[in-house]
């Protein structure tokens, strides 16, 4: 009984948010939780440029309807739901993620919702959970479940430290050399390989 958690930008689908810094030209925005470990400080700076532009929930859902899985990210998906339980576990936001879904046929994600106004701004954000990755996979493991995970940056490292075992994949080096204890790819076939070596450890 073996699930594998992953993250979902920078593994599965490009970063939203520098998508949207590209589109907008906004610098600040492309930071992401690869740069500031902090989730909430990251919100609250990227709600306060939101607010600052005057940019909607509609603007940023225009860009993400351009957006597609990354290169192979699909069929590793579909080789991985073949042989294991697959959850996606993203501090994105249900509000942004419905299109990539349809495109990776549907995997379940946990992640959290943003509050909208009248108007259609963004005006907060709403956590499933404190820490909610770590969580999820300490609720994993409390139904028997064996848990192995993968995630690219500062804001998954507690999911890979809780998880039975876990990698990074396509990390910077800021997050691989502060976290040297997790073997790193870039390639989805090595990183499916990895999970096979994991799986055949814990049976």
């Amino acid at each position: 009984m073996q699930v594998i958690c992953l993250d979902l930008e920078g593994v599965l689908v490009p970063e939203i948010w520098i998508k949207f810094a590209e589109k907008t030209g906004i610098e600040a925005l492309k930071a992401t939780t690869r740069d500031i470990p902090d989730y909430d400080e990251l919100m609250q700076q990227r709600l306060r440029i939101l607010d600052e532009h005057n940019l909607d929930l509609a603007a940023i859902q225009e860009v993400i309807a351009t957006l597609e899985p990354m290169p192979g990210a699909k069929e590793f998906l579909e080789g991985l739901r073949e042989k294991y339980q697959v959850i996606i576990l993203s501090d994105t936001f249900y509000e942004f993620s419905k299109p990539l879904m349809k495109q990776l046929a549907w995997p379940t994600i946990f992640c959290h919702r943003l509050e909208i106004d009248d108007n259609g701004r963004v005006a907060n954000y709403v956590l499933r959970q404190k820490d909610p990755k770590r969580q999820s996979v300490k609720a994993l493991k409390s139904l028997n479940y064996t848990v192995f995970a993968a995630g690219d940056s500062y804001n998954d490292t507690t999911m890979l430290e809780e998880a039975d075992a876990g990698f990074l994949f396509r990390s910077p080096q800021n997050v691989i050399d502060e976290f040297p204890q997790y073997d790193v790819t870039t390639e989805y076939t090595e990183l499916a390989g990895f999970f096979d070596k994991a799986a055949l450890t814990f049976e």
